[in-house]
Formats: C-alpha cells, sequence, structure tokens
C-alpha cells in the first residue's frame, strides 16, 4: 500500500504556530526595543562539583542590555569574587570551581537582570545544587536464614544522593540477578522474593547505587541468603528428637498471598500533573502470586498504561487531574487473593492558559497584556514591571491592572517597559516577560524578496509576509503585478501575513504580492510559487512467497516532477537493507539472491525528493521444507502395538500437511527404512500395528506444499515377542519342466512376515481328480520344490504352509498345476482354404483332440507362401509367412496376398512346449488383378507435327495384360487444357508415333496398363512439338541483315551521347533532384547509386522522362514481367531460351525469368538502359 507525506504539508502546521507567536511581534534589532531573556539556565540547576558552574543568562534588546544578578535575593558583585566571571555581551556567569573554588560554596537562589533604557527583563530563580554521591554507611550484615517457600525481602537503604541514584542487583560477578514473577525489585530499590527455594541460596547479593550525575557506582555489603528445606530440616532435629516429636514434618506449605509492599489495605499517593505516576503492589504467597490492576468506578486510560516488573507495577504517562481516583491492586494464587487500594490525587504546579505576549504599541494606541494560569490549587497572579512589584513601581497614567490583565489607553513613548507575571502555588511557580514598545514606524516587509516557494500539487502553499510597523500594518496579497486582490474560500490570511492556499493546484503557480500599509507608509514584496507533480510510484511491490535458496524481486517504478531529483531508498522492516551482497539494489528494483529465512520481512520503498515523499510496503515469506520433528517417544507398548509421539519442527511459512512415518526392522533388516503409515499434519500421535519378531525404531517425516523434511532422529528401539507366522508364502505356482516332473515354486517370507526364529515350508502335493493322499515335505527356507515321475500333464492339487520354531501359519489355500508338457502328437485335420478376393483367403480346419495336445492349448499356426507367378511362370526365393491365431480357433485371414499367384499352406497346433506336426499342404491360386503403373513413359524426337512415346510393362501386371490406354490432351498458355484423346494400344506393343499435331504446343500424357479385371493407375508426361521453320528462318535472316546491325548502332550512340550530357550537367550542379542528394556527401563519386538496385534514383527514363519511383524500374516494352511469364514456355521444357535462335538475339529477352536479386558489378541480364549504359560507362 503506497503512503503519501507531502513535506511542506508535514510543516505547515509548525510553521504557522511559529509565525502566530512570534513572527508579528518581532522587532527588527534595528529598532529601539526592551531586552528580552532568549536563554537561562533551569530552574532547578544540579551541577557537577568537579567542573565548572555556568549560570547562562543570554538577552536581546536595542540598545544591547546590560546584566546583573542577585543571590539569595541581594545584589551579588561578580567584581568582589575572583572565581565568578561574566562572558563578555553576555550575562551569563562562570563560576571557577577547578582552581580552587568549591561548590558548596556557591550554593543558592540566583536571578539575572537584563537591562537597557526601556526596561528590565528578568530570568527564573535558578536553583544552584552541587550533585552529591555519598558511601553507604557502615553496618553489619547478618546472614538471612530463610525456609524453602517462605517470603524474603533484602533491603538496599542507599545513601540519599542529589539527584537520587539508580539501583541495581547484581552478584560478585558484575552479573545482574535474575528476575522474575517470584523475584524483583521494588520501586524503592529492595529486594523481593514472594517466596524462597533452594536455588535462592547464595552469599553474593549486593545492591549497587549509581550516581548518573558523577558517573560514579556505590556498593553495599554482600548480602548471605541460605534457604532450608523442610527435608534437610528435619534431619537435622530428627538427630536431637524422638521419631514422635520431628518438627515440620509437612512438606513445604502453600499459602494464600499477602502484600508485601504497600502495607495495610489502603494508602495515598500525590502526583503532579504532567508527571508519571507510578504505582506498585508486591505480593508474598505460594504458589506465586499474579497481580492484576483496575481503576474504581472508571477505565485505566487507554494509550497511557503501562505494566513493568511482571504486573508488580502500574505506570501511567502524562497524568492529569482526571486521572485522580482509586487504584486497586489484586494479588491472587490458587489458595485465595489480597488486595490493596492506593488514593491517587493529582495536583498541579501553575501551567499556562494564556501567557503574556509582546505588545508594540504606536504613540495613541491602546493595548493589553494578559497573564492567565491554572493550577491545583489555584495559582495566585502577580505583576512586576522592570523587576518591580507594579505596586511600587514608577506610576503611569497609562496602565491599569485588573486581576490578570493590564490595560494600556492612549500610551507614549514613556511607557515603553518590560512586564513580569508570576504565577505561583505551592507546587510551583511560572514567570513570564513581556515587553511593551512604543513606537512610530512605517511599515517593513521581512520576508526576502522574489522569494520561490515550491509544494507539490493538491497540498498547501504557505506565502509569507513577515511584517513589521507601528501602527500594525494591513496586509493585502495580489496575483501577479497588475492583479486584483485575493479574496474568497480558497484562501486563508493568517494574522502574521502568511498566505495559505489550503489546495495549491498547478494553475496556482505564479507571482505573489504581499503590500503592507499603515498611517505611516507602504510597501510591497513579490513572491514566487511553482507547484510540482507529485511523486507517484506507479508500479508498486507486491507479496512475495519465495522458497529459501530462491531469488526474488520487488519492483518500484516511479513517476515524479520533471524538475525534481528522486532519490530511492529500501527498508526491511523499518530499518536499512543489511549490509550483504545478496542484495542488489536496481534502478526500479531490488533483488534478493539466495534467500534465507532471515530475509523474512517488510520491503519498502520510499521515493524521496525535496517536497514530497512516498513509500510503498510488500511482505516477502520465505518457505521451505519443514525442519524435521523431533522428541520422538514410545508409549504404550504392546505385544502387537505401540504409540508413538512426537513434537513437529519448524514448518518454515508452509503448513504441514502430513507426517509419514516409517519404520526399520534391526533384526532382519538393518538400516533399510519402510513405509509405515501416514497421518495429517495436524496429528502427533499413532497407535501403530506391529509384527512379532521384529526389533522396530521408527522416525517421522514432515511434508508441506514444498517437499519433505529431512527424517527425524531414530526412536528408541522396540523388539516384539515371537509368534506363530500370520501368513503362507503367495504366489504358489505348479509348473512341470520336464514331460515327467512337476516343479513347485512360491514366494518365500520376508525376515518380517516369519515372526519368529526356524521359518521352513510344509509342501504338499495331490494328483487332481484321483482319490490320492496328499504327500508332504517340510523344506528349509527355500522357494522350489521338484516332484519327479510324474505322467505328462496331469492337473495337481498344491499348497505350501509356513511354519517357525513357535508352530504352523494358517491352513494355506490350494492351487492348481500341472506337470510338464511335451510336443503335440497330432496335425490338424481337414484343411480348407477359400479365396475371398485376389489379395485376401480364408482358411479352415478341424481342431485336434485336446489329449492329443499333451499341454496347454496355446493356438494354431498357419505356414503359407508363393509358389510362383501365374502371369511370368518364373519361379523365385521361397518366402514363408506364419499367422499365429490364438487360443482354439478353427478360421483364420491371410491377406497380404499377390494376384494371380499360386500358393501353398499348412497348420500346425500349437501348445507350451512347442509346435505339432504339419498339415498336409493345400495349394490354392488368386485371381487376377489390376496392374501397377507402366514402369516408365519417354517422349523423344519432337517436330513440328509429332512426337515418339516410349514405355516399360508394368512391374506387377497382376495377371494378362490385354492392352495400354493413352489419353492426350494440349496445353496453351494459360495452362488451359484442351480436347481430350484417348488411343488404345496392343499390349505387345512398346512405343509409338504421334502424328498430325500442333506445331509449337504443348501436350499432357496420360498412359496405363489393362488386364481382364480393369485398368491400373496411369503414368503422365508432357511434351512440346517444335516452332515452324520457315519463321524462325526469317529471324535469323532479319537478324543478320547489316542494315538491322547499323540500326541498331545508331541507337547505342546515341543513348551513349544523351548519358555524356547528362553527366557534364551534373558535374556543373545542374538541378537535378539527385544533386541535392550528391550535395550532402563529400563524395559524388562514392555513392552515385542505390543500394537496393545499384541505378541513379531520380534519374528519369529515355523514353518517358517520369522519375522512377525509390526501389522501381519502369520495364521497357521488350520486357516481360513477372505476372506476364509465368505461362512462357520456358515453364513447360528444358533448353526453350535460345532454341530458335543460337545467339538468343530475340527469344532471350522473352526468356521469362523471374526478376533478380541486383546483380552486383556491371553484370545484368536486363535488356540495355540509360541507367545500365551508365553504370558501365562509370
Amino acid at each position: 500500500m503506497m503512503k503519501r507525506k507531502s513535506i511542506s504539508a508535514g510543516k505547515a502546521s509548525l510553521v504557522l504556530v511559529l509565525c502566530q507567536m512570534i513572527s508579528a511581534l518581532d522587532v527588527p534589532l534595528d529598532l529601539l526595543q526592551p531586552p528580552t531573556i532568549t536563554q537561562q539556565s533551569p530552574k532547578d540547576y544540579i551541577v557537577d562539583p568537579r567542573e565548572n558552574i555556568v549560570i547562562q543568562c543570554e538577552a536581546k534588546g536595542k540598545p544591547p542590555p546590560s546584566f546583573s544578578w542577585t543571590r539569595n535575593g541581594t545584589h551579588f558583585d561578580i567584581d568582589k569574587d575572583a572565581q565568578v566571571t561574566m562572558k563578555p555581551n553576555s550575562g551569563t556567569l562562570v563560576i571557577n570551581i577547578m582552581n580552587g573554588g568549591k561548590a558548596e560554596a556557591y550554593e543558592g537562589v540566583y536571578q539575572c537582570t537584563a537591562r537597557n533604557e526601556r526596561g528590565a527583563a528578568i530570568s527564573n530563580n535558578i536553583v544552584i545544587r552541587p550533585s552529591r554521591s555519598p558511601l553507604w554507611t557502615k553496618e553489619k550484615l547478618e546472614p538471612n536464614q530463610v525456609r524453602e517457600g517462605d517470603s524474603l525481602v533484602l533491603h538496599c537503604r542507599p545513601p540519599v544522593g542529589l539527584p537520587p541514584p539508580i539501583i541495581f542487583w547484581m552478584d560478585n560477578a558484575f552479573q545482574r540477578l535474575p528476575q522474575s514473577e517470584r523475584v524483583s525489585q521494588g520501586l524503592n530499590g529492595d529486594l523481593y522474593f514472594s517466596n524462597v527455594q533452594p536455588e535462592d541460596t547464595r552469599e553474593d547479593y549486593i545492591c549497587y547505587a549509581r550516581f548518573n550525575h558523577t558517573q560514579t557506582i556505590q556498593q553495599k555489603q554482600p548480602i548471605s541468603v541460605k534457604v532450608f528445606s523442610m527435608d534437610s530440616l528435619n534431619d537435622t532435629i530428627a538427630a536431637n528428637l524422638s521419631d514422635t516429636d520431628i518438627y515440620g514434618a509437612k512438606p513445604v506449605t502453600e499459602r494464600q498471598p499477602i502484600l508485601l509492599t504497600p502495607t495495610g489495605s489502603t494508602s495515598t499517593k500525590v502526583e503532579l500533573r504532567g508527571n508519571v505516576l507510578l504505582l506498585e503492589c508486591i505480593a508474598a504467597g505460594l504458589p506465586t502470586p499474579v497481580i492484576r490492576w483496575i481503576k474504581e468506578g472508571g477505565e485505566l486510560p487507554a494509550n497511557r498504561t503501562f505494566f513493568e516488573n511482571f504486573k508488580k507495577t502500574l505506570k501511567i504517562l502524562d497524568v492529569s487531574e482526571a486521572d485522580s481516583g482509586n487504584y486497586k491492586c489484586i494479588a491472587r494464587n490458587i489458595l485465595g487473593s489480597a488486595h490493596h487500594v492506593i488514593s491517587v490525587t493529582v495536583k498541579a504546579a501553575p501551567y499556562w492558559i494564556t501567557a503574556p505576549r509582546n505588545l508594540v504599541l504606536s504613540p495613541g494606541e491602546d493595548g493589553t497584556l494578559i497573564c492567565r494560569a491554572n493550577g491545583n490549587p489555584k495559582p495566585n497572579i502577580s505583576w512586576l514591571v522592570n523587576g518591580v512589584p507594579i505596586a511600587i513601581a514608577p506610576e503611569d497614567p497609562s496602565r491599569k491592572v485588573d486581576g490578570d490583565t493590564i490595560i494600556f489607553s492612549h500610551v507614549q513613548e514613556r511607557s515603553s517597559a518590560v512586564y513580569q507575571c508570576n504565577a505561583s502555588n505551592e507546587y510551583g511557580y511560572l514567570l513570564a516577560n513581556a515587553f511593551v514598545n512604543v513606537l512610530a514606524e512605517p511599515p517593513r516587509i521581512l520576508t526576502p524578496a522574489n522569494k520561490m516557494y515550491q509544494v507539490i500539487a493538491d497540498s498547501p502553499a504557505l506565502l509569507d509576509c513577515a511584517y513589521f510597523g507601528s501602527p500594525k500594518p494591513e496586509i493585502e496579497w495580489f496575483k501577479g503585478v497588475k492583479g486584483s486582490i485575493l479574496r474568497g474560500n480558497e484562501y486563508v490570511f493568517h494574522d502574521n501575513g502568511t498566505l495559505e492556499i489550503p489546495v495549491a493546484q498547478k494553475d496556482s503557480t505564479g507571482t505573489y504580492t504581499c503590500v503592507a500599509r499603515n498611517e505611516l507608509g507602504k510597501i510591497q514584496n513579490e513572491v514566487h510559487l511553482e507547484v510540482k507533480d507529485p511523486t507517484m510510484i506507479i508500479k508498486q511491490p507486491e507479496y512475495k512467497v519465495i522458497q529459501r535458496y530462491g531469488q526474488v524481486s520487488f519492483e518500484c517504478i516511479i513517476k515524479h516532477d520533471s524538475t525534481l531529483f528522486a532519490t530511492v531508498i529500501w527498508l526491511k522492516d523499518n530499518e536499512e537493507l543489511p549490509d550483504d551482497e545478496r542484495f542488489l539494489v536496481g534502478k526500479d528494483n531490488l533483488t534478493i539472491m539466495n534467500v534465507t529465512d532471515k530475509d523474512d520481512g517488510t520491503y519498502t520503498c520510499i521515493v524521496n525528493t525535496t517536497l514530497d515523499s512516498v513509500s510503498a510496503s510488500a511482505v516477502l515469506t520465505v518457505v521451505a521444507r519443514p525442519n524435521p520433528p523431533f522428541d520422538l517417544e514410545l508409549t504404550g507398548q504392546l505385544e502387537r502395538s505401540v504409540e508413538l509421539s512426537w513434537i513437529p519442527g519448524d514448518e518454515n511459512n508452509s503448513p504441514i500437511t502430513t507426517f509419514v512415518i516409517e519404520y526399520e526392522d534391526g533384526l532382519h533388516e538393518p538400516g533399510v527404512w519402510h513405509y509405515q503409515t501416514e497421518v495429517p499434519g495436524t496429528q502427533t500421535t499413532i497407535q501403530l500395528k506391529l509384527s512379532p519378531y521384529v526389533n522396530y525404531s521408527f522416525r517421522v517425516i514432515a511434508v508441506n506444499e514444498i517437499g519433505r523434511s529431512q527424517p527425524s532422529e531414530p526412536s528408541e528401539q522396540y523388539l516384539t515377542k515371537s509368534a506363530n507366522p500370520d501368513e503362507n508364502p503367495s504366489n504358489v505356482q505348479g509348473i512341470g519342466s520336464e514331460p515327467d516332473n512337476l516343479v513347485i515354486t512360491w514366494e518365500s517370507l520376508t525376515g518380517f512376515q516369519s515372526n519368529g526364529p526356524g521359518l521352513q515350508y510344509k509342501v504338499s502335493w495331490r494328483q487332481k481328480d484321483v482319490d490320492d493322499e496328499w504327500t508332504s515335505v517340510i523344506v528349509a527356507n527355500v522357494s522350489k520344490y521338484i516332484v519327479s515321475g510324474t505322467p505328462t500333464f496331469v492337473p495337481y492339487e498344491i499348497k505350501v504352509q509356513a511354519l517357525n520354531d513357535l508352530g504352523y501359519a494358517p491352513e494355506p489355500s490350494e492351487v492348481i498345476g500341472h506337470s510338464g508338457e511335451d510336443l503335440p502328437m497330432v496335425a490338424p485335420g481337414n484343411v480348407q482354404v477359400h479365396v475371398v478376393n485376389s489379395t485376401l483367403a480364408k482358411v479352415h480346419w478341424d481342431p485336434v483332440p485336446l489329449k492329443s495336445v499333451r499341454g496347454h492349448l496355446q493356438g494354431y499356426k498357419v505356414y503359407y507362401w508363393k509358389v510362383q507367378s501365374l502371369s511370368r511362370r518364373s519361379r523365385r526365393h521361397v518366402e514363408k509367412k506364419i499367422l499365429t491365431f490364438r487360443g482354439n480357433k478353427t478360421f483364420g485371414m491371410l491377406p497380404g496376398l499377390e494376384p494371380y499367384s499360386s500358393y501353398k499352406l499348412n497348420v500346425r497346433v500349437v501348445n507350451g512346449k512347442g509346435e505339432g506336426p504339419a498339415s498336409p499342404d493345400k495349394v490354392f491360386k488368386t485371381p487376377e488383378g489390376v496392374p501397377s503403373s507402366p514402369s516408365f513413359l519417354k517422349i523423344t524426337n519432337p517436330t513440328l507435327d509429332s512426337l515418339t512415346l516410349e514405355w516399360g510393362s508394368p512391374t506387377h501386371p497382376n495377371g494378362v495384360l490385354i492392352s495400354y490406354i493413352l489419353k492426350f490432351q494440349p496445353i496453351n498458355n494459360t495452362h488451359e487444357l484442351g480436347p481430350l484423346v484417348e488411343i488404345r494400344i496392343p499390349a505387345n506393343e512398346s512405343s509409338l508415333i504421334l502424328k498430325n499435331l500442333n506445331y509449337s504446343t504443348r501436350y499432357k500424357f496420360y498412359f496405363n496398363a489393362q488386364t481382364s479385371v480393369g485398368s491400373g493407375s496411369q503414368i503422365t508426361e508432357e511434351a512440346v512439338t517444335v516452332m515452324d521453320e520457315a519463321m524462325a528462318s526469317r529471324q535469323v535472316d532479319i537478324a543478320t541483315q547489316g542494315w538491322f546491325i547499323g540500326l541498331m548502332c545508331a541507337v547505342a550512340l546515341l543513348i551513349l551521347i544523351l548519358l555524356i550530357v547528362c553527366f557534364i550537367r551534373r558535374n556543373k550542379g545542374g538541378k537535378y533532384p539527385v544533386k541535392e542528394k550528391e550535395d550532402a556527401h563529400a563524395d559524388p563519386e562514392i555513392q552515385p547509386m542505390k543500394e537496393d538496385d545499384g541505378t541513379f534514383g531520380e534519374y528519369s527514363d529515355a523514353e518517358d522522362h517520369k522519375p522512377l519511383k525509390k526501389g522501381s524500374r519502369t520495364p521497357s516494352d521488350r520486357t516481360v514481367k513477372k505476372e506476364d511469364s509465368d505461362d512462357s514456355l520456358v515453364d513447360y521444357g528444358e533448353g526453350v531460351n535460345g532454341q530458335f535462335n543460337e545467339d538468343g538475339s530475340f527469344i532471350g529477352q522473352y526468356s521469362g525469368k523471374k526478376e533478380k536479386e541486383p546483380a552486383e558489378g556491371n553484370e545484368s541480364s536486363e535488356a540495355p538502359s540509360p541507367v545500365n549504359a551508365m553504370n558501365s560507362f562509370v
């Protein structure tokens, strides 16, 4: 949250008060004025007797005042005392003690008088007393022998010093004695024991008194305390008394509270207004009493009430008459209570209601001096003039005394004087000087001219106009040099001349004129106000949660008036950032690297300017995995259970969600920890189920959102008693490895599951469905037993039971196993094949008898392979394929067959041992299919009206080819297709000449093969017939004629002449657009061309003289644009460019090539142009 503090606003109230009290009445020092006391020593002045005594008295006035002193009511002639001097131009006395003087000789009451021709001011009565730090009187201290549980008071009784000393108790090692609710120090310095304990026995209870004024510490003789316990006291007395007369045979007796201080049930207390009220109650009792405070008939004052010394002291700050009343302290323990009522009366030394203020009057004016004070009892008001009681002072017809007021009428210059008001009662006095100064002075403005004030928008602006004049001038404010007088609610005009703008805005900026006038004259002064934009934090730091050892950043992006300099500082918990290189302060952020727990806290960004300050804070919470639990304890140990409890570790600002309990079996698996259970994070005890014959240790792991803690320290070990096994082996199986055996296997019990020593297994088996008895053997702690001599693949009932030295586990359940398998004996019969289509067939067979399988039937395997292709009659390497059909299935599909081919297959039954014999091979054939595409299609020997086509037969004919199908159609320059022509070609052909085609035409061909089933996929190709030879001959003739060559040379020469003329005009400063650009460069030869295309960007084409756009070229009428050439002959064949004329003089310009990137150097494929020619020329 952002907080704002305007510095100017913060000072406003202080400035206002000072201006009202002083500024308007502060007479310039160049004018006549009575003395004013500016500095004096305190009324009660305690001095160090070892140092010089300095009694201050400073005053101002015009002419400068002279000083004199009285001591104990009589004139103090300092010239007669060599030890006393007065500072030059001052009334301050210096009494030289360090050169032989004694401070005690100068004790007394001193008063200073400052006097000039306009009056005399006097100081307070200053009481001088040297401080004293006397030694303790010699006394013999008897040891304190006290019975355990009794109360005890050790008296300090420090010597009376000035000022009173500070008391504290220490031992011989200068260590403070510990204090508590049971043992504490009272306000009088005594040490109180509510009840003593054996540990209170010691011989060095020492009371110290520290006298701060003289920086000395006095020590009392050590006090010895010996506490007797009841047991030791009885042992001592029993040696001298009979068994029936033992003293104090009872244990320590508990007692209800009694008050040690204050005594009695009531007491009184008088305190002065404004002081700190301290009330104390200390009680004895066992158990130690607890103190509580109440105010009868009222509440203890909020915000001013504090409890100290373990609530034995009630402290109320800045007491007033309203705090008078009865305060009750109540001491309570389990046996009862005691109370004491303190009646508090708040008296008051005199305090000001209205102190007299200096009065400046012009001749003939009226005025008043008011002196009002209050106190309890009500103070007496008396007046003095120039230090003399007004009753015996010279008469002044212009004044009249009316109690606490002096009224002045038609004053004259002789009425100038200093008046003293004294308000006194039995608790003290107040003395105030106020002068009456009669002057006739034109206005003065004391505020410097053209003073600049700067404030923040929306805060108050205070423009000073400190003035003086007699009579008192009137003040007016104007904005601007010729502005109208300021009036209205938007301004506040203070008596001291200050103009206040309560809410300054940006339009408040400007020059303000203050005018002061009285009957003697007029004066004005200008000041200036600037209203600045407030400083803002536009991106404040935000609350962050970060894991320990991570990195975190707080942002603080600010905006402030551009004319103000802003500084940004960061605080942590309202203190400076730690001096740690992990804290990186950037321009707009604070980054903390490698965060630790101690970085947790509130971070504040403070932005300061000379006018305002803003701040914003955010909290950083550092989270981490929890600390491990500790203090694990096992209770309630039983044979099969135990209770585990623990104390959680620090959760590190992320609540613990779960506790995980692990155990170690020190008997069977030492060092290996296993998961036991887990409980919610709010639970710290659990009843754990245990197994017999395990040496348990437990540990606990705490889990929060951040992760798992380190494991706790292990608990104590707990060994449970042995017992019969609770369970039998699992995963019992019977599977023969040979045709004549049965292998029985199981998963052995762990040591943890054994429940006792001597773990063994009882293995039992019998043939199923045969009336046989169980055969059993007992084996050691193994996991396999082999039964030999069994029939092949017969079922057996099997069971395995655990036992140890204490007995058997419960009766195990039975499982069914089988003796070993052998290969099947019979092949599947009646194999039939149904061909579905040219690539798919379905095979059927009859299942074999289950007895012939001699094992677990796993399924059937179909072996099939291609014998030959019927279309080619060629044999190749036989690659057999296998399909497996699981279970007792009697049919299956054979996919992926090749059309028009001969296949064979057989079927075999499969068990766990392997495959049985194969069925007789079954032959089947697949029908024809459509062929694949021809292997190639080539088009050669193009002429004006014919093309030659050659092709290869399909790689996979998939049957007997009956023909080829050729389709073709022309393609024009816009990619439009012409009519489609279809030709059927005999299957034995491999080439074809197409005649009667159009010259210079592109054709597209589609070609495929056909069987009796249908057409196969097609292959496509394109080709072009050649151009008319006569036309090509004419172009060659034209290009080689002499007149044509001459014409071209003349055109080139003309272009060259034009370029030379342009070049010369450019060098002479012709106003070509490019000239302006060239003038900006040092060398016109270095940068004549644009970077993008190497041309002069502003020269025009030789044909139309229009300026070229930057980065573009206007093509000549012979240049084919990209979009117009997309359907050119170049896209439909190879080598078309230059195909018709060998020198490429004509067709080369119609090549249809895509626009090139700008060429380097003089290389170019474009038609000649003035620009390109110019590049070549340069």
